[in-house]
């Protein structure tokens, strides 16, 4: 530096007190901000020099946009879009959908000619007032007296009957219920000790597997261990400096080698015990669990042994309630139950004689009831027929209305739309406006339209309409790069020196206020020159 010979660090130092590094490489080389910046770093470069457009102020440059920010709310401005866009098809299918309902709805309007509901209630009202007297007479035919006599004493037979049943079996049934319940009490008690030893054997299961996993990740920690220990140093060290083509000092190559050393043998013994730590824990986590697994495994022996004492007393239960059930003897062996049983047969067969004969009044009385019936049904469907009318009627209009409210929303979610594209066409325009006024000859496009309408972010250079990565030639990419250098220089207020290479592809380099340092290319100079142009 100033021809005093300087290391890398010393270099790099002498250059961060005049600029940042960053900030150096920008200032000096043409192509920098164009090809070797991310497009996202150039986009936020260019934000920082000339400011970035609030929403307020978009909204501010149009008054169509005023009602903007009511509309969508606390959504962002795509968000709203993508809720826009599902409205807008979800209310196109149901638009779709409305006419082919109310011609549906239409076809199933049934016919109503001639149909008047006040004389259809009339002739409903007459009918049932047929009906109620028909039905009084057929009450008074069934409820004869010595008919409601017999069967008074038939239901008082049928009683006595049962009573000697639930009489007989009272005592057996007592017994045979202290047994059940005995029986019962024993096998909830298994069962309850079995989900017991179903959850400890799974505990013992779990730690088996815990154990396993642990010895099985102690074998590899070994092997890990044996790997990281046989680990030795490799080091492909150049003694020339790439840059210049130097040989580097042999004090600097010792003092390189013994510093990865020492770092390789320190992370050598931290890996090391890292492993150690590891396979130390898990052995003591094996003991633990080993420890845990001799007492579940006592206590679900444990368990085992209840649960099959309790299993013997079950079984012997049962056995005694078959034998219980199997000593009960049949009641219809008993004389006095069989004279009584016999007396309710007769008496059933008295009532059956006195059916027999109230059938023939019966029968034509419940066929005119019948008639009447059918009569009053089929007035009731016309009424039904006239209301299913006005309810179609009224389904129709609602499917109208549906429509008409569907279209007024359509065309409000159209305007919403228009001014969301509006309010990003606006911003585009005023920010690629504003940037673009701080440079000479570089213009930059910084949004890109989307397949769906929406906006992308991106950061292309032009010059003259021609993309900077598609098809701009050398001079003019050499032109554009110092335009955007002049630029820069007054945003950091900081001037350095430019470095051109293939500067024979540019007829005239336009004029900057900085050093230009210009690489020539030439087949008539066979050893570098240099030529100062003032």
């Amino acid at each position: 530096m100033d021809g005093v010979p300087v290391q890398k660090k010393e270099y790099d130092a002498a250059i961060a007190e005049l600029a940042d590094e960053g900030v150096f490489k920008l200032l000096t080389s043409p192509t920098y901000f164009n090809e070797q910046l991310h497009w996202r770093e150039r986009r936020k470069l260019l934000l920082d020099v000339c400011g970035d457009i609030s929403d307020a102020d978009v909204i501010a440059s149009d008054k169509q946009l005023a009602k903007l920010p009511d509309l969508i709310g606390k959504r962002s401005l795509e968000d709203h879009r993508k809720v826009i866009a599902a409205r807008r098809a979800e209310i196109n299918r149901e638009l779709e959908r409305i006419p082919v309902r109310i011609d549906e709805a239409k076809r199933a309007l049934p016919d109503i000619a001639g149909l008047v509901p006040s004389e259809l209630d009339a002739d409903i009202e007459k009918l049932k007032s047929q009906q109620r007297d028909l039905d009084q007479q057929l009450l008074r035919i069934e409820g004869g007296g010595e008919a409601a006599e017999v069967r008074k004493q038939l239901r008082e037979a049928e009683a006595d009957l049962l009573d000697m049943r639930n009489k007989h079996r009272e005592q057996a049934d007592r017994d045979i219920g202290q047994k059940r319940r005995e029986l019962n009490a024993a096998v909830t008690s298994a069962q309850l000790l079995d989900r017991d030893r179903a959850r400890m054997a799974n505990k013992i299961e779990r730690a088996e597997s815990e154990i396993k996993q642990l010895e099985e990740t102690n074998v590899r920690l070994r092997e890990q261990w044996n790997e990281v220990a046989k680990r030795e140093l490799v080091m492909d060290q150049a003694d020339t400096c790439p840059t210049c083509g130097q040989a580097i000092p042999a004090w600097q190559l010792e003092e390189a080698r013994e510093k990865a050393l020492a770092d390789f043998n320190r992370r050598r013994a931290q890996d090391l015990e890292t492993i150690t730590a590891k396979g130390k824990a898990n052995n003591e986590r094996i003991m633990e669990l080993k420890i845990e697994l001799v007492e579940l495994n006592k206590k679900h022996d444990s368990l085992k042994s209840e649960i099959a004492e309790l299993t013997k007393q079950a079984d012997a239960l049962k056995t005694e309630i078959d034998e219980l059930a199997a000593g009960v003897t049949d009641i219809a062996t008993d004389l006095e139950y069989m004279a009584r049983s016999q007396i309710k047969v007769e008496l059933e067969a008295r009532l059956k004689q006195l059916a027999t004969d109230q059938q023939a009044a019966t029968s034509q009385i419940r066929r005119e009831i019948t008639s009447i019936n059918q009569a009053i049904s089929a007035l009731q469907t016309s009424k039904l027929q006239i209301q299913q009318h006005t309810q179609g009627e009224n389904r129709i209009a609602e499917l109208m209305d549906q429509e008409r409210k569907l279209a007024t929303e359509y065309e409000q979610l159209e305007q919403e739309l228009y001014l969301t594209e509006l309010f990003v066409k606006t911003k585009v325009a005023l920010l690629e406006e504003r940037i673009n006024s701080k440079f000479k000859l570089a213009r930059f496009r910084l949004f890109e339209t989307q397949i769906n309408g929406g906006l992308s972010e991106v950061c292309e250079t032009t010059f003259n309409g021609v993309p900077y990565s598609g098809g701009l030639n050398n001079a003019a990419r050499i032109a554009v790069g110092l335009d955007i250098i002049s630029t820069l220089s007054e945003h950091y207020g900081f001037s350095a020196p430019i470095f051109i290479d293939n500067a024979e592809a540019v007829v005239k380099l336009p004029n900057v206020d900085s050093q230009v340092i210009a690489l020539y290319v030439s087949e008539e100079d066979k050893a570098l020159r240099t030529e100062v142009v003032k």
